[in-house]
């Protein structure tokens, strides 16, 4: 038994200590709505880490695929005779693999694939396999080979998961295709390619994909993880993430160009995330392009976000790059730049249009109407403005409705945030990405932050936040409720924040790297966090516009004085709802009573619904085992009068939806 687990114990208890409590009063102004809420307000940020885009959303079951890893080889076992040659079919991706007899019947010539932490299949579920193929150079008969799927470390028929014949009958290159249906689950399963005919074989961009992917794309993405990027009804995605857009060096930058186009020539690039991590070091983690930035527009059309894009802006890692040779220099910026404005041509262009036929020739002839762009990650120090001002005056020019969004450093504050703010305003960028993660006690002084902002220049991208707990640097429900708490500041100040996304995203259970992560999985299975349902309830009940709430005439925003509770409040003018959001971060019932003043005499509120986050336990959080275990409980909502007298559980999340209607 926990500490906190004696307060939820009994609920005649807990009703009884709040009946004995001060009641604390709070005041909603239904007559002025405020500032406006973005439809981008909350929203989601990607990024390939924590194996989030190869081994995770990107559905692609095999690892080095057309073996461009450094080692050719890697996360392949070979047996019998097999050569790695270089002259394949694609420019960018051209190493493939002969398999040849071993000129002995009892023998036997093959690869294996293990996979991503092996291969998650399912049983009755199918599995399209897809290989480019061709009879080796000189050969006058058909090849024969065996796909199958298998338990690892098998060599038994009786291990076989699913098998298929294949006969390559193609003297130049062809793709090849069949199914494979598993009869049984295995979280492990790895992938088998056997020569069966004396005749040779070459092989190259061997690929496995569940037939049931996200939106049944062919190149597409794993249908629940999508599927929970989808439910939280996001305003905005930002991709392909932060540091890696910067690469450990320029040559491993995120270039977007090398993701677009056939799936088959897109270029490997090392995921600078490998090895930075000495704890989780991961050598063979490399990024295919298959989940590049087509896949990432389709996606954030698909989910109703707005995409935002972020490119590099000449600056490599800063953390890991410390000398000015390792950046591009400003006079020779020119490539950088027209990378950026080939992207929006890229997203918005006619098909005509050398970068919109791109896109139009991978399914979408119809433009991606990019809004938003980002130049740049956590960059600092002079060189950074001194990069992005270029940017700024060439987008500006070509493109002057697109909304560029800089940078305010990787500090919450401190002397970069202090210099880099003003030089944003200076530049006139749209909006200035903040980003912290950052402690406990952190999260619970910040809930007035942006009350004391400019309401004048940039707007604020709060990009990038997550609370680490004390002590304890992993996903718990306290961390989530705090979280939640400093949320209330973002949307009591919707006229000076615009955006804001959780971060990171995914991390697979035997692969992460950095946590706490918003959705985790494993092979078969995911779950949201308790931060996830922080985040959705956010977005579900965003509202149209804020309202005034205060508590003693000041803004509900923690502390000592306000018994640890944090409130916001929000109108929707599309069925004239009023929203309040109030978080106790107290260890202590908190009895509340909401006056709604500014009613006409011919409005009344009515009944709506209450939405609970809470647990017994907030060290714990919802785990693959036991992914319900913290979930929002909804219940009705009952109001007398203008005013809503309740009382709000020790650290509890609670969203109040009622409705205005006419007497």
């Amino acid at each position: 038994m926990t500490r906190y687990t004696l307060l939820f114990a009994a609920a005649a208890l807990a009703s009884g200590l709040a009946a004995n409590a001060q009641v604390n009063e709070m005041r909603v102004d239904v007559k002025k709505p405020g500032a406006p809420i973005q439809p981008t307000m909350y929203g989601l940020f990607f990024e390939d880490i924590n194996y989030g885009a190869d081994g995770g959303l990107y559905a692609e079951l095999v690892k080095n695929r057309s073996f461009e890893f450094p080692q050719r080889l890697m996360a392949w076992k070979t047996f019998g005779r097999v050569e790695v040659l270089a002259d394949g079919p694609f420019e960018r991706t051209p190493h493939y693999v002969r398999l040849s007899s071993p000129g002995h019947p009892h023998k036997r010539t093959g690869v294996e694939n293990e996979g991503y932490f092996g291969m998650g299949v399912k049983a009755g579920e199918a599995y399209r396999f897809s290989v480019w193929a061709r009879m080796a150079q000189g050969e006058a008969s058909p090849s024969k080979i065996r796909v199958e799927l298998a338990k690892p470390n098998s060599s038994s028929e009786r291990h076989t998961l699913a098998a298929q014949a294949l006969t390559v009958d193609a003297k130049e290159w062809k793709k090849y295709t069949l199914t494979l249906t598993p009869e049984v689950t295995e979280a492990k399963a790895v992938l088998r390619i056997f020569l069966e005919s004396p005749a040779p074989v070459d092989l190259e961009h061997i690929s496995l994909f569940p037939a049931a992917t996200w939106q049944g794309h062919e190149n597409g993405l794993r249908r629940d993880l999508a599927q929970a990027l989808a439910d939280v009804k996001p305003g905005v995605l930002r991709f392909p993430g932060g540091c890696i857009v910067e690469g450990t060096d320029l040559a491993t930058r995120y270039d977007w160009k090398k993701t677009v186009g056939p799936v088959e020539n897109r270029p490997l690039n090392e995921n600078r995330w490998h090895y930075t991590f000495p704890h989780r070091f991961y050598p063979d983690y490399y990024q295919s392009g298959g989940l590049g930035f087509y896949e990432f527009f389709l996606l954030a059309e698909e989910i109703g976000a707005e995409p935002l894009p972020v490119v590099s802006c000449g600056l490599a890692c800063q953390f890991q790059n410390s000398s000015p040779e390792a950046h591009v220099p400003v006079q020779d910026l020119a490539p950088y730049i027209q990378d950026a404005l080939d992207l929006i041509e890229f997203a918005n262009g006619n098909a005509s249009s050398a970068w919109g036929k791109v896109r139009a020739e991978m399914g979408h002839p119809a433009p991606f109407n990019l809004k938003l762009i980002g130049i740049g990650n956590e960059q600092w120090g002079a060189e950074y403005p001194a990069h992005l001002e270029p940017f700024v005056k060439a987008i500006r020019k070509a493109y002057p409705s697109i909304k560029i969004i800089g940078s305010s450093g990787p500090d919450s504050e401190g002397q970069q945030f202090d210099y880099l703010w003003p030089e944003m305003r200076r530049l006139k960028v749209d909006l200035v990405d903040e980003h912290f993660y950052r402690p406990e006690s952190w999260f619970l002084s910040q809930g007035a932050r942006y009350d004391r902002y400019d309401r004048k220049g940039p707007k604020v991208f709060a990009g990038e936040y997550a609370c680490h707990g004390k002590g304890k640097k992993w996903n718990h429900f306290y961390a989530s409720l705090l979280e939640a708490a400093f949320m209330t500041g973002l949307e009591r100040n919707a006229d000076v924040v615009h955006m804001a996304t959780y971060a990171p995203l995914f991390a697979h259970v035997e692969g992460w790297q950095w946590r706490p992560d918003m959705i985790w999985f494993d092979n078969l299975a995911s779950v949201r966090t308790a931060s996830y349902y922080v985040q959705q309830l956010y977005a579900l009940n965003r509202g149209s516009h804020v309202l005034p709430l205060t508590m003693s005439q000041k803004p509900v925003a923690g502390g000592e004085n306000q018994n640890g509770l944090f409130a916001s409040a929000a109108w929707e003018e599309k069925d004239n709802a009023i929203i309040v959001k109030v978080v106790n971060t107290s260890n202590k019932p908190q009895p509340i009573s909401i006056a709604f003043a500014g009613l006409k005499k011919t409005e009344a509120l009515t009944g709506g619904v209450c939405i609970k986050l809470y647990t017994d336990d907030v060290d714990m959080d919802n785990t693959i085992e036991h992914p319900q275990a913290i979930v929002p409980q909804e219940s009705p909502l009952s109001v007398s009068g203008s005013a809503l007298s309740t009382t709000v559980e020790a650290y509890t999340f609670a969203v109040y939806r009622l409705l205005k209607t006419k007497n």
